[in-house]
């Protein structure tokens, strides 16, 4: 996918970081407390039949005015919506929600929604193969300190019905405590590729791949172990093998391949300074450039959850995409940059710490 000689970066920076629009909330242009959505979070995306999915978190139908974080009443731990839109410049419409009965965004996968057994079932990113619909998530048994939580395990869901109903799968499934508690995935030449992190926003980034014919089985997986001495990637069917592949505090992160840099990015919340970063990769396993602030947390307070947009990510323009979880008032946002390179990219230096515009 890329010519660019191992360690050849191009990425230096971004500029324009601007708040689009809302995109979840009674205060949005999407209004969806007509789906009985209060509050919510999280807004992964993936593609698949001519629409993009937008995978949220923890969902309340209710909220008294002033609350700061997650809670309220009409509790789900996860829903999905779609859309058609491809005018990303002005915020995005979503279309609607998978729905119960009674019109409201419904929840995907269940949970007991008890302290210390299963408080919910976070859905870290979603895909499509083989026709069908798959959520990747994490139980979560009990949430810690800020930046981290208690999980029972990770695994997928699937659904063969457009998102309508969904099955949590046997296997695979991986510990609560193992390196992919939280993951990114992405296709990439008849592969599966995921970026793992652990539970919380305090560990690095492993990989493993698989087949997308074999998704449903476990003993396809293949975790990158190193590069060998012609500097191809070595993989291995054991999980405890897999290689560290950026050492960093991630958490709730996101990879796309990029076409206007030819580059992999990465986007995640970072748990050492509060903010988000940004990464450029050569290949799905490396070298990963140093870490970039996309936006810091002195711009947004309370900001997580940067999940790139596919719909950006495949074009040959400069600009990214993506969405952003604010805490005060617990709702998602639609945010872009602009992509500066060493070639000179946008022609302007990369921004400071306090440069995020906000579009009127």
């Amino acid at each position: 996918m890329t010519d660019a000689a191992p360690g050849q970066f191009v990425l230096t920076g971004v500029r324009d970081v601007t708040r689009v629009a809302q995109l979840t909330g009674p205060d949005s242009a999407n209004a969806t407390d007509r789906f009985e959505v209060a509050g919510q979070d999280l807004g992964s995306m993936f593609e698949m039949d001519g629409k993009t999915w937008f995978v949220f978190g923890d969902t309340f139908g209710r909220r008294e005015p002033g609350l700061t974080g997650g809670g309220g009443e009409e509790w789900r731990s996860n829903t999905l919506a779609w859309s058609t839109d491809t005018r990303l410049e002005d915020g995005i419409r979503l279309d609607g929600y998978i729905a119960d009965e009674r019109g409201r965004a419904k929840e995907l996968l269940s949970s007991e929604k008890l302290d210390n057994t299963e408080m919910t079932v976070i859905p870290t990113y979603g895909f499509a193969a083989n026709g069908a619909m798959y959520l990747a998530y994490m139980s979560v048994r009990h949430w810690g300190e800020p930046g981290e939580w208690e999980c029972n395990d990770s695994g997928l869901a699937k659904s063969v019905d457009k998102g309508r109903t969904w099955t949590r799968l046997a296997a695979p499934t991986w510990s609560g405590e193992s390196n992919f508690v939280q993951v990114s995935v992405a296709e990439h030449d008849g592969d599966l590729y995921f970026w793992g992190v652990t539970h919380g926003r305090f560990g690095g980034v492993r990989l493993m791949k698989v087949a997308v014919a074999e998704v449903e089985t476990p003993s396809a997986y293949r975790y990158f172990t190193g590069t060998g001495t012609n500097g191809e990637p070595v993989w291995s069917p054991d999980q405890d093998a897999a290689r560290t592949i950026v050492d960093d505090t991630v958490g709730e992160l996101s990879v796309v391949w990029n076409g206007y840099l030819s580059r992999w990015l990465m986007t995640y919340s970072n748990g050492g300074d509060g903010g988000t970063s940004l990464r450029e990769g050569v290949t799905p396993w490396g070298p990963w450039s140093e870490a970039r602030t996309l936006v810091s947390k002195a711009d947004v307070p309370g900001l997580y959850a940067p999940f790139l947009s596919p719909v950006a990510a495949a074009t040959s323009t400069s600009t990214i995409y993506f969405t952003l979880s604010v805490w005060d008032p617990y709702n998602v946002y639609w945010y872009k940059a602009d992509l500066v390179t060493a070639s000179g990219g946008k022609g302007a230096p990369s921004r400071t710490a306090s440069q995020v515009s906000e579009v009127s």
